[in-house]
């Protein structure tokens, strides 16, 4: 049985409708004590439903009922309000600013058994299995390229593909900053149609170049570069092609 420790913050407010999303931080503070005073500090008016520390021990600070104030600015499949949504769980760990490392098992274990005790409750697609820079490229990192995703979605939670060598060298020459035409009009309608704020369009700007860094920290994240190389995209269209038939398959169900 899932073990959880309460800890109330005062940071949250009513929800719209249940939750049908994750998203996944790191807390990205020195401490784990330093990031649990935030979230419960009034004055900060920032929350997470739970944390899950570096040796397992998980806290409660708002119920899933309730809409936790995580996501901040930021969209993804259309959604805007993403805190009425979603689910946000912080994963302490100092982050890109403070010493980023590797998330220990413990932790890791903690937080798939999270996720299978959260998915009991709520209806929650893998495509909807996030991290804060999924939904907010411009301005966040984490979880980050460290985070496991592979190992969770081996576990039946979020979507993974890893493409053959001849799927990824017969899509050419990589897309960067600049570059204008056909592949920059497919790469961007299909970041849009995975989930991505960033709209269709045929120019390869800043914001595409951010889109593609995030879209790498979860997918591909050998290499964090905002360069849409053979693998990135090929990497791409087989994680749309899960999220679609996973689509299919909840209607026909």
């Amino acid at each position: 049985m899932l073990t959880v420790k309460d800890v109330p913050s005062p940071n949250f407010d009513a929800r719209r409708g249940p939750p049908d999303m994750l998203v996944l931080h790191y807390t990205g503070m020195k401490t784990a004590d330093e990031a649990v005073a935030r979230l419960c500090d009034p004055e900060a008016r920032v929350s997470a439903h739970y944390v899950v520390d570096e040796d397992g021990s998980i806290l409660r600070l708002v119920a899933e009922e309730r809409r936790a104030w995580h996501a901040g600015k930021g969209a993804w499949q259309g959604e805007t309000d993403c805190n009425a949504a979603s689910i946000g769980i912080e994963i302490v760990n100092p982050g890109h600013e403070f010493g980023y490392r590797d998330f220990p098992e413990a932790q890791i274990d903690a937080v798939i058994s999270l996720i299978n005790d959260i998915r009991t409750r709520w209806t929650i697609p893998d495509a909807r299995i996030i991290g804060h820079s999924d939904l907010a490229p411009d301005r966040k990192q984490d979880p980050g390229e460290r985070f496991p995703w592979k190992r969770l979605a081996s576990v039946g939670h979020g979507l993974w593909f890893e493409p053959a060598p001849e799927r990824i060298a017969a899509l050419g020459v990589p897309l960067n900053v600049g570059d204008e035409g056909l592949g920059v009009i497919v790469l961007r309608a299909g970041l849009h149609r995975l989930g991505y704020a960033l709209t269709p369009g045929g120019t390869y700007d800043a914001a595409t170049r951010l889109t593609v860094e995030a879209f790498q920290r979860h997918w591909r994240p050998g290499r964090v570069d905002g360069i849409a190389d053979g693998e990135t995209r090929a990497t791409l269209m087989g994680v749309l092609q899960l999220a679609t038939a996973e689509s299919v398959t909840g209607v026909l169900d």
